[in-house]
């Protein structure tokens, strides 16, 4: 006998225990078109228009859009767009499925659904988690072909109603809704002139900042869901109670406002201060503790934060170096927070998940905070050592000499400059720092970086990560 499967079919059958979605209705288009469905989008934004949907405002069912591979929007669309998420926290675990995942595609063999998506007059509001390495003329190409078509629609007959959207980057960028813009004029051709007039007129790209920590599916997370539902789930999915969605008050349709703050989202017109913090205290520890794990060995950052001197090295990197150079009023809270997220045994993030593209994600939250650190004169050490720590990793064996593979946009370049750090390390961290990709001018230029990520390099090689980290707190405790 068969398992029977998640699906609207079977959805009758979830225990009562269950947060589980209502009806779809049969008459209503998905409002939301999201680009990059991956395990963040739908443990975040889409529980958030899942709240919208319970409510009856039946304009915000989701059209994802797998940017690449078909294989989970084919494990999605065979049921029916559930899903089951476990939220675990300190208070336990609850389950839900959310049912906002209406419609689904796959951009490399239906882009045209995907341009008639952006198109269709029940569209709203274009979303998109493509991350930091996605931002390219091609996505722009993209959203212009949309556009250009919905543009053309407002004009034909028998399609009045169609407005502007809301287009909303919810990436990891600084400044993200900027970004975006810029980068859809400086893709447009003149021939575009006509459409960007439109677009400026009557489309809104704020900026967000988007805070949950979703791992990678495993098995063992599909395991516990038909555990939990009764039910075979190809797509669950495990996170954490904290979410926080801070994004701007900038939509093509201004009530929305008002009913995103009902759903617990943070409107503002100062998202920067949210953005910088996160950038820089979540992120910035996140990478600096997955590449240590990578090196060690340690296979979740929840090992990381576990070992008492990873801990401390992180809170003093957030207190001492990143801290005096924000403008978020809370960061203590939001730091002591962190450490708290970080320890969480359900989440099994994987360290090498989270350094997963690091030559996109280092420049946006390291530099910020050491440059700042220069410029009062104070201490940048735990910075530095973090870089030191990015330059072994590029070995690509950890210290007991298992292998991994460098998953990054850049990792010919970076093996090939970390190659021969056993033999000519002070070049090798000499050829990394001068990479302005990475550092920025002011950074990749400074004598004083390049000395102290050369110090911690050598103490790396020769005493080991766990020895070194140690090192640095009794430094800094003397």
């Amino acid at each position: 006998m068969s398992e029977l499967q998640l699906s609207r079919a079977t959805q009758s059958r979830i225990p009562q225990s269950v947060q589980s979605p209502s009806d779809r209705p049969t008459s209503a288009a998905p409002g939301v078109l999201h680009l990059g469905l991956g395990a963040f989008h739908r443990a975040h934004q889409a529980m958030v228009f899942e709240q919208l949907l319970r409510q009856g405002d039946v304009r915000w069912g989701i059209h994802g859009v797998g940017m690449t591979q078909a294989g989970l929007v084919n494990k999605l669309r065979a049921q029916d767009g559930l899903y089951a998420v476990r939220i675990a926290g300190a208070q336990g675990i609850e389950w839900q499925v959310p049912g906002a995942l209406w419609q689904t595609s796959v951009l490399n063999t239906e882009r045209e659904n995907v341009l008639n998506a952006m198109a269709a007059p029940s569209t709203r509001w274009i979303t998109l988690t493509v991350t930091e390495k996605g931002y390219t003329p091609a996505l722009a190409q993209l959203l212009l072909d949309g556009l250009r078509l919905r543009h053309t629609a407002v004009h034909a007959a028998g399609h009045a109603g169609i407005t502007g959207l809301t287009i909303a980057s919810c990436d990891n960028l600084q400044g993200n809704g900027h970004k975006l813009k810029a980068l859809l004029q400086a893709t447009a051709t003149p021939q575009d002139a006509v459409l960007m007039q439109w677009i400026e007129a009557h489309c809104t790209f704020p900026c967000s900042m988007v805070d949950r920590i979703v791992p990678a599916a495993t098995a063992e997370v599909a395991d516990a869901a038909k555990a939990a539902l009764g039910l075979t789930d190809h797509g669950a999915l495990s996170t954490e109670t904290f979410w926080e969605w801070v994004i701007e008050d900038k939509f093509a349709d201004p009530s929305d406002a008002a009913l995103l703050r009902q759903c617990g989202v943070r409107v503002t017109a100062d998202v920067h201060s949210y953005e910088e913090a996160k950038l820089r205290m979540l992120n910035g520890s996140h990478s600096a503790m997955a590449l240590m794990g990578a090196v060690t060995g340690r296979a979740y950052i929840a090992d990381c934060v576990g070992a008492l001197h990873i801990r401390e090295f992180v809170e003093r990197l957030m207190s001492q170096e990143v801290a005096p150079h924000l403008s978020r009023a809370d960061w203590a809270d939001y730091r002591d927070a962190l450490i708290q997220r970080f320890g969480n045994p359900y989440l099994k993030h994987s360290v090498h998940q989270i350094a997963t593209d690091s030559s996109q994600k280092i420049p946006q939250r390291w530099p910020p905070s050491a440059l700042g650190q220069m410029a009062a004169h104070a201490s940048f050490e735990h910075h530095a050592l973090a870089a030191a720590v990015f330059l072994r990793y590029t070995l690509g064996v950890d210290e007991q000499g298992k292998a991994y593979s460098l998953n990054d946009p850049q990792a010919n370049s970076l093996m090939t400059i970390g190659a021969k750090q056993a033999t000519e390390s002070d070049a090798c961290v000499r050829a990394l720092l001068a990479r302005e990709d990475l550092w920025g001018p002011e950074l990749a230029s400074s004598e004083a970086w390049l000395a102290r990520v050369t110090y911690w390099h050598d103490q790396v090689l020769h005493q080991g990560v766990d020895a070194t980290v140690k090192y640095i707190i009794q430094q800094n405790d003397s």
